[in-house]
């Protein structure tokens, strides 16, 4: 019995310290998640009498002022709305640096109700070369009037110091058509015309935007002049 104990306890030991000499299987790898798809941006092409241009929207940063936008596109409403304003710096005569602005100047059948401000600091947005943002009055005021830029014109960006300079709401960038915006700010402006701001700024011949439709969606990265920072 007692012999019988002993090759019992033997036969365990040995079990055990072979057990103790063969390693452990390593665990199984976890998957490494897939990286989330990013949702095409949506295009929107501009035909105007001086050419086309194609802007993107980043419905992803600026929610509230791509929807907008996009709304006013949907309904037809910048079909016939005009450039009419090229701003340059005093004295600055090249074509690469500025803004044109074009909308509805607040038809009173065509513009739709206010929208919030959506700053850059929140968006991460950035006025760089081929931003699109909204043009306003107050923040909120914002409702079927934008700008293109040429050029950086990071002082439109709200400025982080200071909260009295909540600075205007990108929402987009051009991703053809820039020598198109180029064409439209060398163009002649009356140097009488325009009140404030716009003074000396309106063209003396707006262009016309004869379409305005969304495109088939793509989805390239933002553009650095635009990406969040």
């Amino acid at each position: 019995m007692l012999r019988r104990t002993l090759l019992g306890l033997t036969a365990a030991f040995a079990f055990t310290a072979a057990r103790a000499q063969t390693p452990e299987p390593a665990p199984a790898p976890e998957p490494t998640p897939a990286a989330p798809v990013k949702k095409p941006y949506p295009r929107v092409k501009l035909e105007t009498a001086q050419g086309v241009i194609v802007i993107e929207l980043y419905p992803d940063k600026a929610p509230i002022t791509s929807a907008n936008y996009l709304r006013y596109v949907d309904r037809g409403l910048f079909n016939g709305a005009t450039f009419y304003r090229a701003s340059r710096p005093p004295g600055y005569t090249a074509t690469d640096y500025g803004s044109i602005q074009g909308g509805l100047q607040n038809d009173p059948k065509k513009v739709l109700p206010p929208i919030a401000h959506e700053s850059t600091l929140k968006t991460g947005l950035k006025h760089g070369e081929g931003t699109i943002s909204m043009g306003r009055h107050a923040p909120g005021t914002a409702q079927s009037d934008w700008f293109i830029c040429l050029g950086d014109m990071s002082y439109l960006d709200a400025d982080p110091k200071n909260p009295r300079n909540p600075g205007f709401a990108a929402f987009g960038t051009v991703v053809e058509g820039l020598d198109v915006v180029r064409k439209i700010i060398a163009l002649p402006v009356d140097p009488n015309r325009g009140e404030g701001a716009m003074k000396g700024e309106l063209l003396k011949q707006p262009v016309r935007i004869l379409k305005v439709n969304r495109m088939p969606s793509t989805a390239p990265a933002p553009p650095a002049a635009s990406a969040p920072a």
